[in-house]
């Protein structure tokens, strides 16, 4: 067998696309080791076999072909064994990430999962919350583009630590306001911080929601269908004697831009409690 491979040779013997071989041949990572005067076609030799493993390996290994390209001008097992320390690093920050999102999907899933089967809907009952970090920004809010902008404000804190999801977000109501019956009247909006990466990047701006007992109620609805359940969870208190420790959270888990099904959304208020 000649030790010569037209470009369209080489490249089915390594399944590898032509343009790829011509790219690599245009940048110099890769050439062939003659090309015909006058036709201008690429030839390769077997010798190139095994340099095309190694491009390819580390190709796959995520190392960019700037990289892999000084590494081959180099020819040095230090320079060699750094690529690859760099890469394994890389490759077990990206581990790291993924295993963060995976948490956070898995705890999205689960909460929506749980608002199908909810059944003390519109029934208020008293729940027991870990301390919950949470990013928040106090200010008036008293209508949607006021929240927005609240929102905005929390999207500078938190850059791409993390991102404003629905579900995630929080209003909170004084108990003042409550009792003035004025519902849709917000102190503040927050951001819940659901993996211990979120909280540690963010600690120093991270604030709490308090451990304890909530009385809370959970509806079909949303922000504008809240008046009437915020009634009923004071009736709640009244009749089984608990004291208000904190503004009233409010949060919309489901809303119209997860299902256009008025039947899917889901809220909740809760409120810290004492007896």
């Amino acid at each position: 067998m000649k030790n010569r491979f037209s470009i369209g040779q080489m490249a089915k013997l390594h399944s590898i696309p032509v343009k790829t071989l011509r790219y690599y041949d245009e940048i110099g990572l890769f050439t062939p080791v003659n090309v015909d005067p006058v036709s201008g076609y690429r030839y390769y030799s077997f010798e190139q076999f095994e340099l095309l493993d190694i491009i390819y390996y580390l190709k796959s290994m995520g190392v960019p072909l700037k990289q892999i390209k000084l590494q081959l001008e180099k020819r040095n097992l230090d320079s060699f064994l750094d690529i690859l320390q760099n890469h394994k690093e890389d490759a077990e920050e990206k581990i790291r990430e993924l295993e963060s999102i995976s948490k956070r999907l898995e705890h999205r899933i689960t909460e929506i999962q749980k608002t199908k089967s909810v059944e003390m809907l519109g029934i208020p009952e008293v729940k027991h919350f870990k301390e919950r970090a949470v990013i928040q920004m106090k200010e008036p809010i008293a209508s949607i583009h006021e929240l927005e902008y609240s929102l905005r404000k929390i999207k500078t804190i938190l850059g791409q630590t993390t991102s404003i999801v629905i579900g995630k977000v929080g209003l909170t109501v004084p108990f003042s306001f409550i009792l003035e019956k004025r519902y849709t009247e917000y102190n503040s909006v927050f951001l819940l911080l659901e993996s211990p990466e979120e909280n540690s990047l963010l600690k120093e701006e991270a604030t709490y929601l308090s451990e304890g007992n909530y009385a809370c109620i959970s509806f079909r609805g949303t922000h504008s269908d809240a008046p009437v359940y915020y009634d009923i969870l004071l009736n709640f208190l009244e009749k089984n004697n608990l004291e208000a420790k904190g503004d009233a959270i409010e949060r919309v888990i489901i809303d119209e831009f997860i299902s256009n099904r008025q039947s899917d959304h889901f809220a909740e208020i809760q409120i810290l409690v004492e007896e």
